[in-house]
């Protein structure tokens, strides 16, 4: 079993910080990457004709799975997760907070040859406590399954999280362990660690990165965060048992 490169990008409808809608320099970002799995963010696709997912999927050589959450004029827009790993299974989880921006994850398991990984993509909401609610649903759905608590799972986003001791990384660092967070936005001059990724069991990561190349500090207002797993080390890596979430309390409720 060979290393696995995994990453999640915000690709901003492929709008660079310069204003222009450049799809393919998206495309040439995440082939300097070399991902097998990579998370997308704010994309945008056209009801017709070639569109950005199109074009990442043939660039890449990759197959998309997408999770739409709106429908704006004719095109739609969400979740992508692009794989060169063969898909065995595909949910798509609703995480809105009404009235707030629909929201949703993708939970996906993925064939990669000799071994298999759970992969669930995220973009979480703007404001605190619809985070809460939507890591909250998250979590209910990480433990769904007879296999789920031994599977190799990965989970990656743009969390919005700018609280360093907010409660959803709290309730994530006690689920996969703590991760380390390096800073990718804004792009230019990355600041917060807005982008984030959690690997279970821990030792199947094996380094984790934000690639800083001049095109990604310019083709998005997020930079990639990717992540290299070692499945040689599952065989060492004991189940670590879920852990409970504490009750919201009545002095601060979860809403």
């Amino acid at each position: 079993m060979t290393r696995s490169l995994v990453a999640t990008y915000n690709i901003h409808r492929a709008v660079g910080r310069d204003g222009a809608a450049d799809p393919e320099r998206v495309a040439d970002v995440l082939a300097q990457i070399g991902a097998h799995v990579v998370a997308l963010q704010e994309v945008q696709r056209g009801a017709a004709g070639r569109d950005l997912v199109h074009i990442l999927r043939d660039r890449l050589a990759a197959e998309a799975v997408s999770g739409a959450t709106m429908l704006r004029r004719d095109a739609e827009y969400g979740n992508v997760l692009l794989t060169r790993y063969p898909v065995l299974s595909v949910a798509r989880l609703d995480l809105t907070v009404a009235p707030r921006e629909p929201r949703g994850a993708l939970d996906v398991v993925l064939d990669c040859g000799g071994w298999r990984l759970r992969v669930l993509a995220t973009h979480l909401g703007l404001l605190p406590y619809e985070r809460r609610r939507q890591v909250r649903r998250l979590l209910a759905q990480l433990d769904r399954g007879e296999e789920a608590p031994t599977m190799p799972t990965v989970l990656m986003g743009d969390l919005n999280e700018w609280f360093l001791w907010g409660r959803p990384l709290r309730w994530l660092h006690a689920q996969f362990r703590r991760t380390p967070a390096p800073p990718t936005f804004p792009a230019r001059l990355p600041v917060f660690a807005l982008d984030r990724l959690w690997v279970r069991p821990r030792t199947l990561l094996d380094g984790l990165a934000v690639h800083a190349s001049p095109l990604a500090r310019i083709a998005s207002d997020h930079l990639p965060l990717v992540a290299t797993l070692d499945p040689r080390q599952l065989a060492a890596a004991a189940p670590r048992p879920p852990q409970p979430l504490a009750p919201c309390s009545a002095a601060s409720p979860d809403r």
